[in-house]
């Protein structure tokens, strides 16, 4: 059934440095692109304070832009318990992450926390590793695999009408 909220989606990595915030500007740029901007909500935060309010890793900022991603305005935060309760869906990046999302969670809320590989169409894995250690080619299959996610929730959140275009 639509709702005439938005759908929130939060996604989540270890830093929100790299992966989330990649994903985050990906899947707003894929709403936006059809249409649905009010409809779906997207945001990003890290299980680790590591980074708040710094922008995103330099080498992701870069590497997205190249595929016409803007992450120029995005700045880390940290997962905040209340983050459970705002939004519809919480997306973890790796199992270390889900792992310590789901510590955090309240039970009535434990549905709405998945991985974000699920979604994947392609990609055959359940975890997005992180970059961050890596060199350009670690970035550039981040973003591959991300590209194949957000577009596959996107492509479900229609089928299941929970957003309608």
């Amino acid at each position: 059934m639509v709702s005439m909220e938005p759908y929130s989606i939060l996604f989540c990595c270890t830093g929100n440095i790299c992966r989330s915030p990649t994903a985050e500007a990906m899947l707003a740029k894929k709403v936006a692109d059809a249409g649905l901007i009010g409809r779906i909500r997207v945001d990003s935060a890290g299980t680790h304070g590591y980074h708040v309010g710094e922008p995103p890793d330099s080498r992701s900022r870069a590497a997205a832009k190249a595929r016409g991603y803007d992450l120029s305005k995005l700045r880390a935060r940290s997962l905040e318990r209340e983050d459970f309760n705002r939004f519809d869906l919480v997306l973890a990046m790796d199992q270390a992450n889900r792992a310590f999302l789901a510590q955090l969670c309240p039970p009535a809320s434990i549905g709405k926390l998945k991985m974000v590989m699920q979604y994947a169409r392609y990609h055959k894995v359940r975890e997005v590793p992180d970059p961050y250690s890596g060199g350009p080619a670690d970035f550039e299959m981040v973003l591959d695999m991300l590209e194949d996610a957000t577009a596959g929730l996107l492509q479900s959140l229609l089928d299941k009408r929970i957003v309608a275009r």
